[in-house]
């Protein structure tokens, strides 16, 4: 099971992508010569994204893990 650090974590990668993904779509749409850089910039932006947000997850899981089962051995 995902705990709730973990999927605040998670959120926050998808609202990144998402944000990136609306910006570059509006950027696009303004300058259309430049459609593809633009496009491509927003995919290495995307993948960034990904990879910085690997650490915060493993460590939002382990907070999780280690809350879980304290609860469990009090509860």
């Amino acid at each position: 099971m995902v705990g709730r650090k973990t999927l605040i974590e998670l959120a926050h990668i998808a609202a990144g992508i998402v944000l990136a993904l609306v910006m570059a779509w509006g950027m696009a749409w303004a300058v259309p010569l430049a459609k593809l850089d633009i496009w491509a910039v927003d995919i290495v932006s995307i993948v960034i994204i990904l990879i910085m947000g690997v650490q915060p997850v493993r460590e939002a899981m382990a907070a999780d893990k280690a809350a879980g089962g304290s609860a469990r051995a009090n509860g």
